[in-house]
Order: C-alpha cells, then sequence, then structure tokens
C-alpha cells in the first residue's frame, strides 16, 4: 500500500528534520568512529563493540540478537522499517598509520571493511530519529558475523525478530572504492553474488619422488583439475551471467621429496544468478571425478553452501534513488562479484544495499580488506544519508496499518 499525497508531504518534512538532526549528531557520530576503529573485535567477539554503541546512544533499549548483536526499536507500535550495520571487524594487522589506527595487536584486529563507518553511520540516523515523531518503527540493527559463517544474519532470521518487529524492509549501506567519492549506488537487482565455498579432494598412493613409477601421484591430476575449473564455468554458465571461479588453496605432502597420497585444493564460487547454482555444481564435481580417473585416482568434490545472490528489491531502489536526489545526493551504478551476508534477508523481506563510493582508484589504491583501507571521517555522514533515503523509500509505500 502506497502512502497519500498528505503522507508524503509529511515524509518531506520529517527528511528536512532528520537531515538536520543528522548533521547535529556528526561530532558524536565520528567520534564513535574513532573509538570503534581503535579497538576492533573480530566476527563471534562483538560483545564490547555492541557496548560501546549502545553507550554512545545512551539511554536507549536494546534487544540482544544472534548472540552478541544488538536491536534497538524506535517509533510507534506496528509495522517498521529496519537499518542495519556489522559490528565485526577482520584479523588483519593495520598498516594506515592513523591517529585512530587499531590497537588490537595479538592477534591483530581492524576495520578494514568500513564496518566502523556504517556503525557510525546508523548512529547517527538513530540519534537523529530520537529526537522526531516517526509515523512508522525504526529498527536499528546490530548485526554480528557479517565476515564469517555461520553468520549473524541466518540467526537474525532464524530468531523471527523481523515477523516479531513487523519488519517491512531492510536497507543496509557498504562502503565501496570501486565507487566515486561522494555518489551512491542504489540499484535494482543483483548486486552481489552468491558465494559458495569448495573443496577438491584427489587421492591416489604416495611414494618417494625417485620412484614415480611406483606411487600414483594425484598432484597431477589436481593441477589439471584446477585449470579446467575455470572453463567448466564459462562453457555452463550464460555468458551474460556473472561467475567467478576462485582457487586460493593448494596443498599436498609436507616434503619436497614426498609424493603424497591425497593433495587439496579449496576456493569460492560466485554467481550472481541463483538458477546457475545447481548446474555449475553438477559439472564441476564431474570435471573433478572425471579428471582425477583419468589419472587412476579418486577425486571428491565438496560444496559448504554460502549466502545466496543479494537482490535489492526494484520499487525500494527506485524510491531510494528519488530520495538521493531530493538530498541531492550524485548516484552511480555498481554491483560486484562480493558478497554480503544481508542477502539472507531476502527471503523474508524486501531488501535494498546501497554502495558509498570512497573513490579510491580501484588499480591502485587499497581495497575492502587491505590494511591499508581507511575511508574518511566524511563518509560517516553520506553512509546516514543513504540510510535515511532508503529508510525513506520504503516508507512512502509503507502504511502505518499495513
Amino acid at each position: 500500500m502506497s502512502v497519500s499525497g498528505e503522507e508524503a508531504m509529511a515524509l518531506g518534512e520529517l527528511a528536512e528534520r532528520w537531515t538536520e538532526g543528522i548533521d547535529a549528531a556528526l561530532p558524536a557520530a565520528v567520534a564513535l568512529r574513532h573509538e570503534l576503529h581503535a579497538n576492533p573485535d573480530v566476527s563471534g567477539q562483538e560483545e564490547p563493540t555492541a557496548r560501546r554503541v549502545m553507550a554512545a546512544l545512551g539511554g536507549l533499549d536494546a534487544e540482544t540478537v544472534a548472540g552478541t548483536g544488538r536491536l534497538v526499536r524506535l517509533g510507534p507500535p506496528g509495522p517498521s522499517i529496519g537499518l542495519r550495520a556489522e559490528l565485526d571487524a577482520l584479523p588483519v594487522a593495520e598498516l594506515t598509520g592513523s591517529p585512530f589506527a587499531s590497537t588490537v595487536r595479538t592477534p591483530p584486529a581492524m576495520h578494514a571493511c568500513g564496518h566502523d563507518v556504517h556503525l557510525a553511520g546508523l548512529f547517527a540516523v538513530l540519534q537523529a530519529a530520537r529526537r522526531l515523531k516517526l509515523p512508522l518503527g525504526l529498527i536499528g540493527l546490530l548485526q554480528p558475523r557479517e565476515e564469517v559463517g555461520p553468520t549473524g544474519a541466518a540467526d537474525v532470521v532464524a530468531g523471527d525478530h523481523l515477523v516479531h518487529h513487523q519488519v517491512r524492509a531492510l536497507v543496509a549501506a557498504h562502503v565501496q572504492p570501486q565507487v566515486p567519492a561522494g555518489r551512491v549506488a542504489s540499484d535494482a537487482g543483483p548486486v552481489n553474488a552468491a558465494v559458495d565455498e569448495i573443496e577438491i579432494v584427489v587421492s591416489g598412493r604416495g611414494g618417494h619422488g625417485a620412484y614415480p613409477h611406483l606411487a600414483v601421484d594425484p598432484v597431477p591430476a589436481l593441477c589439471r583439475i584446477v585449470l579446467a575449473l575455470s572453463e567448466t564455468a564459462r562453457s555452463t554458465v550464460n555468458p551474460l551471467h556473472a561467475s567467478v571461479v576462485s582457487i586460493t588453496q593448494i596443498s599436498g605432502s609436507a616434503a619436497p621429496n614426498v609424493i603424497p597420497g591425497t593433495a587439496a585444493a579449496a576456493g569460492t564460487i560466485r554467481l550472481m544468478h541463483e538458477t546457475d547454482r545447481p548446474l555449475l555444481h553438477e559439472r564441476l564435481a564431474r570435471t573433478v571425478t572425471s579428471i582425477a580417473e583419468a589419472h587412476g585416482c579418486t577425486g571428491k568434490y565438496e560444496v559448504r553452501r554460502g549466502e545466496p545472490a543479494l537482490v535489492n528489491d526494484a520499487t525500494l531502489a527506485g524510491l531510494t534513488r528519488g530520495w538521493l536526489d531530493e538530498f541531492r545526493v550524485p548516484t552511480a551504478s555498481f554491483a560486484s562479484c562480493g558478497s554480503d551476508d544481508f542477502a539472507t534477508y531476502g527471503s523474508q523481506v524486501p531488501i535494498l544495499m546501497q554502495f558509498v563510493g570512497t573513490g579510491y582508484d580501484h588499480a591502485s589504491g587499497p581495497m575492502l580488506h587491505d590494511p591499508s583501507f581507511l575511508p574518511g571521517d566524511e563518509v560517516v555522514r553520506q553512509v546516514a544519508v543513504a540510510l535515511l533515503a532508503g529508510w525513506l523509500g520504503a516508507a512512502s509505500v509503507t502504511s502505518p496499518s499495513s
């Protein structure tokens, strides 16, 4: 159900006051960003980060979700619209030289994916909303374990939190170095890939490197399999559908003069279209077993299913771009074979992932997960405005009585 003209006018007035509140909250939001960046917590250990955010919000009640996460609700009872930010950092040793660089060194941790910026942006939106009369509920979701499985999004969905709070849509914003600085991508359709982890194990018969004729060496078979996987994907998946096979780990014997009994490889498969998943895995498995058999070995192909493709709701994306225009935020188009567990929420509600440009040259500047990645503090406001535009876009099609 869409809102009336009168309700749309009210949303416009609300947007103006909300952005003023965000600007007023920015000094505290930037200070929070610095505190979070200096004190990162890796996946599954985010309780201190959640407490820091809640302390900054000062006096707001929160539910504990997914173990170390928090859910904050503002506004009236009934239907609501959710905004998500991630709590976890990465096990990376920071190399930015920033005055607020990570103090966690053993083992290392760093906000190398911008989650500190996302949390600060969400803080600014929530802090500003406390002084407003909202027509719909506002859910602030501080989600743990975005970087590793089992993911926090899966736990939030399994816990029925979205159902309990009558969440009608969920919005997120992620910093992105491949989007020009100051621009926001809010595109409809697939914007991130489904990702599955794969492992290949080839078994033969081990032996001494001096006597290969007395062994059945699995290493040549594994090498040929690794080279064949990308060709299998190329000939299986529609060339208009993105697909990426990345083999990133290979192991054999522990000594240079030993032919191993088994050799293994592991990596990921990324696809933008869910319908390509079953057939590709079937053909990759056949490639593994047939090449291994041709070398006198046996081959095993195992899959650990990950997140689905992240598909932005078309209506929500279009309305959000309208609000970005109202806020004079220039837009861009962006999609990648990266993955995000935010896609999991799409099984329950319409979702929208936006990408906030940080403007690095992706050919030479640091990318996400790089120890030198450090968006500027000005991006905190840009994330906050993108989240607000998403909330207003969802509110434009959500009635308080729906």
